[in-house]
C-alpha cells in the first residue's frame, strides 16, 4: 500500500525539495502552499518524472488557522487517512528588536510559531483518530540558543517550536503510542528564502539539503540536526558557549 505525505510550503524551496525526495521514493503527496500556480507546475512535473504516484495540491495560507483544519481533514479523506504531516511553512522577515519592525517580527512569529501550532493541531488530530502517523515540525539550528539582530525572534519561533514537539513526544512516550514526532533543525540551505544572504558559512545546495531532510524524516529519529556534518557538532558547542563569547562570534 503506497504512503502519503503532507508538506505545507510546498511551492519553493524546502517544501518543494522534499516533495521531489519523497516523489524519487514513491509516495503519494499531498502538497499545499499560497502560490498555487508553482504547486500545479510541481504538480505536473512529479506526475511526469514518477507516473505511479499520486500528486494532489490545495491553496492554504497557514495564517488562516480555520483553512488548515479543512485542508488537512481534506487530503485525509482523499488519501482514506495520511501516513505523515511535514510542518514546513515558514517565513524569515525578521528585524532587530526595537528599531521599528514590530509588525516583520509579528508576521514571523505569527507564521512559524502561531500558524506552526494549527497545523500540529490539524496533523494530531487526524493522527490520534488513527492511532498512527509521523509528524515532522522543521525548526532550525538557530534554535539551540538566543540569536542576535534580524534573527532575533526567527530563532525564537523555532526554540517554540521545537518546545512543543518535544512536549509532545514526551506526552506520546508516555501513552505508548505508535504516533511518532521528529524534530528537523536544518542549518544553512540554499533557497530563495535566503539566496541574497552571502558568506554563509558551511552552506549547502538546496538538492543536497533536502535529501539530507528526508533522510532523517525516513529514520522516524527525535530530533536530527541537517546536514549531520557539521551542524550536530557545531549545535553541540553552540548550547554550552557563555554568552559573552557567543556575542562575539554570532
Amino acid at each position: 500500500m503506497s504512503r502519503s505525505v503532507l508538506i505545507t510550503g510546498a511551492s519553493s524551496g524546502l517544501g518543494e525539495g522534499m516533495a521531489r525526495e519523497f516523489a524519487g521514493l514513491g509516495y503519494n503527496l499531498a502538497l499545499c502552499a499560497r502560490r498555487t500556480e508553482r504547486l500545479d507546475a510541481l504538480k505536473e512535473e512529479l506526475r511526469q518524472s514518477h507516473p505511479g504516484i499520486t500528486v494532489s495540491v490545495r491553496a492554504l495560507d497557514v495564517n488562516d488557522h480555520d483553512r488548515v483544519f479543512e485542508v488537512f481533514r481534506a487530503f485525509r479523506d482523499e488519501f482514506s487517512g495520511l501516513d505523515r504531516v511535514i510542518v514546513n511553512a515558514g517565513i524569515g522577515k525578521g528585524q532587530p528588536l526595537g528599531t521599528g519592525h514590530f509588525e516583520a517580527n509579528r508576521q514571523t512569529a505569527e507564521t512559524n510559531f502561531v500558524a506552526a501550532l494549527a497545523q500540529m493541531e490539524a496533523a494530531m488530530e487526524i493522527f490520534r483518530a488513527q492511532n498512527r502517523g509521523h509528524l515532522v515540525t522543521v525548526s532550525s539550528v538557530s534554535a539551540v540558543r538566543g540569536m542576535p539582530k534580524n534573527i532575533t525572534t526567527y530563532a525564537g519561533t523555532k526554540s517554540g517550536l521545537a518546545a512543543l514537539s518535544e512536549g509532545l513526544r514526551v506526552e506520546l512516550r508516555k501513552q505508548g503510542s505508535a504516533i511518532r514526532v521528529t524534530t528537523l533543525y536544518p542549518g544553512y540551505i540554499r533557497t530563495e528564502l535566503n539566496e541574497k544572504v552571502r558568506n554563509t558559512p558551511f552552506i549547502v545546495d538546496a538538492e543536497t539539503g533536502c535529501r539530507a531532510m528526508v533522510r532523517a524524516i525516513e529514520s522516524e529519529r527525535a530530533k536530527a540536526y541537517v546536514p549531520a556534518w557539521p551542524w550536530l557538532p557545531i549545535s553541540f558547542l553552540m548550547k554550552r558557549l557563555p554568552e559573552g563569547l557567543l556575542a562575539r562570534l554570532v
